[in-house]
This record gives C-alpha cells, structure tokens and sequence, in this order.
C-alpha cells in the first residue's frame, strides 16, 4: 500500500511538473517582445542614425558591426555611429523582455568613401605641361604603382631634437599614411594612438633627391578640411644639415590651417620664413575663395614663381601675393632648396581638433611638376 501510494505521489508531482515548465514556456513566449521596426538613416561624414520600436519591449542593444563589437544597452528609441572606415557593415537591433529573451532585426549599410569625405572632388583647375620661356625639369604624375625614390619619408613625432616638429603638433608621422591611389598621392590622417600620438599622418621630401634652385612649381592637389587639420607644401634649404633653420630659409608655397571659423578651410596662405641678420623674419600673404566655397571642393593648383629678385605666390594661375628678395638678409633663397609634403594635425597655428573635425582626412595630390627658365 505504501508503494502502490508513493508511485502515485511521484507520478502526480511529475505531472505538476511537466505542467509547469510547459505554463513557463508558454509565458515567455508571451512576454517576448513583438513588431519590431527598425530604420536606418545615413548622414554626413559616415554618420548613421538607427531608429526602432517594438511592442513589450523593456530595453534594447543595438550593434552597428564595426569591429568586433557586442550589442550594447542603449537609452531611449535611438542610436548613432559614426563609422571611420569605407566597408559593408550589419547592423542588429535587439529588443529584449529579460536579458536572454529578445528578438532582433538586422539592416545593412554600405559605407563609401565619399561619404566619410574621403572621396575626392572630379573637378578643378589644370596647369599645362609648357610654359613659354620654361622647360619641364622635374615631375611626378603619380601614376606608378610604387612611390619614386625622389621622395623619402619623416617617421615619429620629431623627438628628441624637434619635438611636436617645432609646433607642438600631435600626429605621429608614418610611412603607412600614404599611398598610391587612381593616379593621386594621398596623405591620410587617423585619429589612432602611434608612439605617444594621438593621431598619425605623413610627411614627404625629396631632401637629399632632388634640389631645386628658381623656376616655377605647380602643385594640383584636393584638400582636406577641419578644424586642427593642417597640410603644407613648401620647401627648406639644402644646406639645413649644416645652416640651422631659419638661416637655411624656407619657402611655404601653400599652407591651409582648417576649421570653420574666419573661413579657414578657404584661405589659402604663402609664407616665406629666414633669418634677418641675426633675427627670425616671416612674411606672406593669403587668399580666401568666395561664394562659400572651400578648397575642399575641387582640385586647385598652388604654384610658386622663383625668381633671383622675387617670389610669386599663384592660386590657379592666378597671383595673390608676391616679396622681393633682394635684399642682403635675405641671401638664403638664392640657394637651393628641396620639396616636402606633409599633413599635420594640430599645433601652434591651427590649433588642436576639437568635436568638429572628422577623420579619417585625406589631401589629395595630382601631380607635381618643376620647371626651370630656358
């Protein structure tokens, strides 16, 4: 009797609780979220903004698939990302009743170049190959698949004799930075951190390759922009390794210091910088595009007219600034000197990067070509 009693006890609390179990799935499914809608909108600068609902929903994650990244927890019916690299990425919106019961949309977004601005305008100014009076010495198309030995590269942050490169800047230079691309020399730079930097770019120069001496330089380049960004093409004295800076002389052809503010990212500048007997001496000049233009927004060329007597700063053919350099002090720019190309990030003139400046930013450059007087 005590047997026959037991089982049956057993067999009901069996029962009970298969009953039970079965009661708790079916409240899970019932307690799980429902209608999920999920929008997806693509802004500017690699900006993308999903919005979603769902019925019984108590919180959700939200993943936007860069890297290796978990859905995270987030607040409210919205969530942003701005994505720095050019790529087809997943986008998984879960709306979630406990923390393991959660259904999930997924959405994909194809990131290009042009819309993290690192496309490059199909427009702009062209110089010819002749000039009258002038022969072609020296140039460079970028066309090739690797970079010409004429140029070589700075690498780090300008430590220990030059630390921040003599401008408190904030980038790391590296050869990684730049590359050869549809026919364009491009400088890139990152906000990613490189030997105590913050950000990283490239700085080139043909010092030790070619020198030049007067003549004419045309540049065609797309700029970048922002504020804190900075790109240059100029030039130094040959003998820099033996005559310290200023004395060695140097020949900024353009300079852009970006940020919106006084319309920077449409201000061009050319500066020449030397020693006056004894005392640093800088002068120059500037132009600024009108019609809310910036200089982003084409190709433009920056050229430089180097004569014995004086210097010729040209926007697009056309001049914007010229300097006699006749007098005695200034005796270094009747030497030569050799080319540099670099895109800084930060320092004593631009100022540093604030919530406004995007990267990655890219300068852009098209050819450069040398021409001496017949």
């Amino acid at each position: 009797m005590v047997t026959k009693l037991f089982q049956m006890v057993s067999l009901l609390l069996t029962l009970f609780s298969a009953s039970s179990c079965n009661q708790e799935e079916v409240d899970q499914r019932v307690l799980l979220p429902q209608n999920l809608e999920v929008t997806v909108e693509e802004g500017e600068n690699g900006l993308v903004q999903v919005s979603f609902t769902a019925d019984q929903a108590n919180f959700f994650r939200v993943s936007f698939g860069a890297g290796n990244d978990m859905p995270e927890l987030v607040s409210g019916n919205q969530s942003s990302y701005r994505y720095d690299s050019p790529g087809e990425y997943t986008i998984i919106v879960q709306a979630h009743a406990t923390e393991t019961d959660f259904i999930k949309e997924e959405r994909s977004v194809t990131i290009t170049e042009q819309m993290l601005g690192m496309g490059f305008p199909d427009s702009g100014f062209t110089s010819p190959m002749t000039y009258e009076g002038y022969a072609l010495v020296w140039n460079d198309e970028f066309e090739a698949q690797t970079l010409s030995s004429d140029w070589v590269f700075e690498i780090g942050d300008g430590c220990p004799n030059l630390c921040g490169w003599g401008n408190n800047e904030l980038q790391y230079y590296r050869r990684e930075n730049t590359e050869l691309k549809d026919g364009y020399l491009v400088v890139t730079a990152r906000e990613e951190n490189m030997g105590g930097k913050n950000y990283t770019s490239s700085r080139l120069k043909t010092q030790g390759q070619q020198n030049f001496q007067f003549g004419r330089i045309d540049i065609r380049a797309a700029l970048p922009q922002g504020q804190g960004i900075w790109p240059a093409f100029w030039m130094l004295g040959e003998n820099i390794t033996e005559v310290p800076w200023p004395a060695c002389g140097e020949i900024d052809i353009m300079e852009m210091i970006g940020g919106d503010a006084d319309g920077r990212d449409n201000t061009v500048h050319g500066t020449l910088h030397w020693d006056n007997n004894g005392n640093y001496a800088s002068d120059g000049g500037k132009l600024s595009l009108s019609d809310g233009a910036i200089l982003k927004d084409n190709f433009h060329v920056y050229s430089l007219i180097w004569e014995e007597n004086q210097i010729t700063w040209l926007l697009d053919d056309e001049v914007f600034h010229s300097m006699d350099i006749s007098p005695a002090a200034m005796d270094e720019f009747s030497e030569p000197f050799f080319l540099l190309i670099n895109m800084a990030v930060g320092g004593n003139w631009p100022g540093n990067p604030d919530a406004s400046t995007r990267f990655p930013q890219q300068l852009a450059v098209d050819y450069v070509r040398v021409f001496e007087r017949e």
